[in-house]
Order: C-alpha cells, then structure tokens, then sequence
C-alpha cells in the first residue's frame, strides 16, 4: 500500500513558478513510476508529466520546456517544478503512483492517488 500527500500549491501570477511535491509513504518507493495529472474547473482529469523509477521523464506537450520532474528516491518525494505558469494551469493537481514501469500516459494504470493540491494561476 501506498499513501501520497500532496503539497506546494497555491495562487500565482502568470508568468510565475510552484514547485508541487508529493511525499510517499511505503518501502518500494523506488521502484514506482510516478505520474502527475490535473483536473481544471469542468473539465476531465488529464496527465501532466511521468518519471519512471530509473528517472526518465515524458510531459504532456502543453507543460513541456516548462515543468520538470524529479524526484529523491532517499526523501521519497517527487518534485513537479512549474515556471512560467499560465493561466491554463489552475486546476487541481494529483500525484500518482504505479508499480508498472510501462506506459505511464493514463489514469488506469496508477493504483495509487494523492487527494490533490490546488493550483490557481491569475491573469
């Protein structure tokens, strides 16, 4: 079992930056992909970015050249770095984790969730 708590979240300025983490508890840490995925007003959830337990990446292209993902295998926390932050950011952010390292784009193959944490990015 897993457990993910979110955190970071906030209101900002377009143009600005967040760093979202998200704090997992559980031995096998390492060995997850972990993905983050959004939820704006109205719409459906979508992904966001993915790290696979050796640390390759892939981000949606509506995020690419702008947010980063990391994560401390030793802390057991993913870091999701946000610059330049658009106003088509707000929404509700969700980590994810997955023992599969394969695929990493949908919703299905994450067993695990975090409640979410907030983000509003202001005009």
């Amino acid at each position: 079992q897993v457990q993910l708590v979110e955190s970071g979240g906030g209101l900002v300025q377009a143009g600005g930056s967040l760093r979202l983490s998200c704090a997992a508890s559980g031995r096998t840490f390492s060995s997850y992909r972990m993905g983050w995925f959004r939820q704006a007003p109205g719409k459906e959830r979508e992904f966001v970015a993915t790290i696979t337990a050796s640390g390759s990446t892939y981000y949606a292209e509506s995020v690419k050249g702008r947010f980063t993902l990391s994560r401390d295998n030793a802390k057991k926390t993913v870091y999701l770095q946000m610059n330049s932050l658009k106003p088509e950011d707000t929404a509700v952010y969700h980590c994810a984790a997955s023992p599969f390292n394969v695929g990493g784009l949908r919703q299905i193959e994450y067993p695990y969730w975090g409640q979410g944490t907030r983000v509003t990015v202001s005009s």
